[in-house]
Parts: structure tokens; C-alpha cells; sequence
């Protein structure tokens, strides 16, 4: 196992880190960016990584 895991962002919610293999959702903005919804490991919630 890598222990060179890409990070997504922290969770609004509890400011644990999230593994990218959280990604539930991946989208493109209306500005062209994108955005990401995951479920946090730490408190199981869906949120969208800061």
C-alpha cells in the first residue's frame, strides 16, 4: 500500500483529511472548474472537501 495518497481537502465538518478514493462525485462548474462532492472516512458525511 502507497502511503502517497492523494488528499481531495478536509471535511467542513469535523477538519479530518479526505483520500481522494473518497470522491463520490466529480463535476465541471459553471465557471469550468471542478467540483468535488465525498464522503468523510472521519464522520461518514457528505460534503465537499475544503
Amino acid at each position: 500500500m502507497s502511503r502517497n495518497r492523494s488528499i481531495l481537502g478536509r471535511c467542513p465538518e469535523c477538519v479530518e483529511e479526505i483520500p481522494s478514493g473518497y470522491a463520490l462525485i466529480e463535476y465541471e462548474k459553471d465557471d469550468g472548474t471542478t467540483g468535488i462532492w465525498a464522503e468523510c472516512p472521519a464522520c461518514g458525511e457528505v460534503v465537499r472537501p475544503e
